[in-house]
């Protein structure tokens, strides 16, 4: 398998995490709490694997590999605190340093793309890491909320949202060039 094609498949295995994350993420009447943190877990295990087989696709260490593997290590703080049993703080909080981890990706990946050339490639690319960073930054606002016993309203449901939504439209870029 090419470079490239490893890249589209990395692309939209995360898509396809940060999508199922998010509906693990969104209140539900139809789906129980295990459902929707079993939907969050695996959500985030794709979307770690997915960072992986991009950040493993780049050749040169540059900001866009750095950015993916951070990602990557984001995503598996937030699954650590899902699948050890913490204390609900211990794993709001690594939730909170997962998604500002996964955020800080995204920021060298705008970066990065910042740097080449201008193309529609690069627009995709730097709108989808945008759209990530800041519904990982609101995942995160909403995390600090909790512990700050704040009532963090649909904030980390809309985040995830925004976060899917940002890694689709990455996914696509990834896909057509």
């Amino acid at each position: 398998m090419s470079n490239k094609d490893k890249a589209v498949f990395g692309a939209w295995i995360q898509a396809i995490g940060t999508v199922t994350a998010a509906v693990g993420s969104t209140p539900s009447n139809v789906l129980t709490d295990q459902q929707l943190e079993n939907l969050n877990l695996w959500g985030n295990v794709l979307q770690g694997t997915g960072n992986a087989i991009l950040a493993d696709t780049i050749d040169s260490f540059n900001l866009n590999k750095i950015g993916n593997m951070i990602q990557a290590i984001g995503n598996s703080t937030v699954v650590t605190g899902i699948i050890i049993d913490f204390s609900e703080r211990t794993q709001t909080l690594l939730d909170v340093q997962g998604n500002l981890l996964q955020a800080t990706g995204g920021g060298l990946g705008i970066a990065y793309s910042l740097e080449q050339e201008k193309s529609i490639e690069q627009l995709y690319s730097i709108y989808g890491n945008l759209l990530q960073a800041i519904g990982n930054s609101m995942q995160a606002i909403a995390g600090g909320m909790q512990l700050r016993n704040e009532d963090p309203g649909n904030i980390n449901t809309v985040g995830s949202w925004i976060q899917a939504i940002g890694s689709i439209i990455s996914a696509i870029g990834e896909t057509k060039y």
